[in-house]
């Protein structure tokens, strides 16, 4: 779901899911975080466990 860069006119609809992964990419270094959403029929949840530290991964 991205209406930042580019026209995005899906509709959200009950019983579907979709990931939230905004993100920060310079060249020293990137963080990214990614939400899990459900749709349900009458409410949105984000699934899935809370982070609590930083994972930090290595190329």
């Amino acid at each position: 779901m991205d209406g930042m860069e580019t026209r995005d006119v899906r509709h959200l609809i009950p019983g579907v899911c979709f990931s939230v992964e905004p993100g920060i990419y310079l060249p020293e270094f990137g963080i990214r975080s990614e939400l899990n959403v459900y749709i349900g029929q009458r409410e949105a949840r984000v699934t899935g466990a809370v982070q609590t530290e930083i994972l930090p991964l290595l190329a």
